[in-house]
């Protein structure tokens, strides 16, 4: 087995402090040509449209209620995957659609086939490609209608799962969202950075002693933005062991409602607890219950500060509830990384090839594009 300084994957989760500053800077010196893209489709009253597949479709699923109080707000996430099966469920001649288009490599069959099954569907397309490869087909696509906006080169992860794709890609998206006041964004994003560099520094032997429970399942539960970046968590832990532990993710109320049934004494729960204390209420109340009823291997919070119920780690982030969501929720994603990672060593497996079967690969293959 590699040192651990050597993998690709615990070198691409560790950079992503400094790349997310990178992204910042890219994007306030594109202001001027992101503002004017932006301000004249929103005016021509465009629909924005998050897409991409796996991870990238997750980034969405999160930015969808984290951008709430941005000029996206009302953005959908639809996925790629369900754009190329059936545009005509999401959009018609009328349809005048802003498509923000998420992409590690720019090169998946889906991403493009999407990009060609909306522009054959809709009214009015226009494209925001934001993507990590410079040499990708998204990348290369030229137009009046069309703004691509390249990440650092760093984080077009070599690693067969996307972390600093992921979560550059994420912020990326708010900051355009928020390019109106991009100079006012700095402050918020240089925090987040350092605070999640320090985390990592405090918390990654402590994740890695968590991974040597001998859990067969992981479930992970967050609320609004906090639900998407479970999802994204969830796949981390699930792709880089192979499939060997299975995972799930819910919101603290919908698990309730049927899911809780997962639950046994092989689980692991991780806890990603709003910042908000009007939505922590309801997630206490669940993990109390879960306490009360329930015996698991380990259980994890994930906070911006300890509230005060038992677990086998607290992972505190150490930022206050002013960060906005858009930026905050993306913070999270790093436990879900590591115990993707530390379990993946912990199984005997290679994360960066943790595939043993070879039935998922870092660039999706074998799908035929029916357009």
């Amino acid at each position: 087995m590699k040192q651990l300084q050597d993998l690709h994957t615990y070198r691409e989760i560790r950079q992503q402090p400094r790349v997310w500053k990178e992204a910042y800077e890219i994007i306030l010196r594109q202001k001027g040509e992101i503002k004017t893209f932006v301000d004249k489709y929103l005016s021509e009253g465009f629909e924005i449209v998050m897409t991409g597949a796996g991870t990238s479709a997750y980034i969405g699923d999160a930015l969808e209620p984290a951008l709430f109080d941005t000029r996206f707000r009302g953005a959908r996430a639809i996925a790629t995957t369900d754009i190329l099966t059936a545009p005509e469920f999401y959009f018609n001649g009328d349809s005048k659609v802003l498509l923000i288009s998420f992409a590690r490599s720019g090169n998946s069959p889906e991403s493009i086939g999407a990009v060609k099954a909306v522009e054959a569907t809709a009214g009015r397309i226009a494209h925001i490609f934001i993507t990590c490869n410079a040499e990708g087909e998204l990348a290369k696509r030229k137009g009046d209608n069309v703004l691509c906006i390249l990440l650092p080169p760093e984080t077009n992860d070599i690693s067969l799962a996307m972390t600093s794709s992921y979560s550059t890609m994420l912020l990326s998206c708010s900051l355009v969202a928020n390019i109106d006041k991009i100079e006012q964004q700095k402050e918020f994003i240089y925090t987040l950075s350092d605070s999640v560099a320090a985390a990592m520094d405090k918390y990654q032997d402590k994740i890695e002693q968590i991974t040597k429970r001998d859990f067969k399942r992981a479930i992970f539960l967050g609320s609004g933005p906090l639900q998407g970046v479970a999802e994204e968590c969830r796949l981390k832990l699930q792709e880089l062991t192979d499939g060997g532990v299975m995972c799930a993710f819910d919101s603290f109320l919908g698990f309730r409602h049927g899911p809780k049934a997962l639950v046994n004494p092989e689980s692991l729960l991780v806890y990603l607890v709003s910042p908000k204390e009007k939505i922590r209420r309801y997630e206490l109340d669940l993990i109390r219950q879960i306490q009360s009823n329930n015996k698991v291997q380990a259980q994890v919070v994930v906070c911006i500060e300890s509230p005060g119920v038992p677990c086998d780690l607290c992972v505190e982030l150490g930022f206050t509830e002013d960060m906005p969501a858009c930026y905050g929720c993306v913070a999270y994603v790093f436990v879900g990384q590591m115990l993707g990672l530390f379990k993946s060593i912990d199984r005997g497996l290679c994360p960066d090839t943790p595939s043993v079967s070879g039935n998922i690969s870092r660039v999706v293959e074998g799908v035929t594009l029916y357009i």
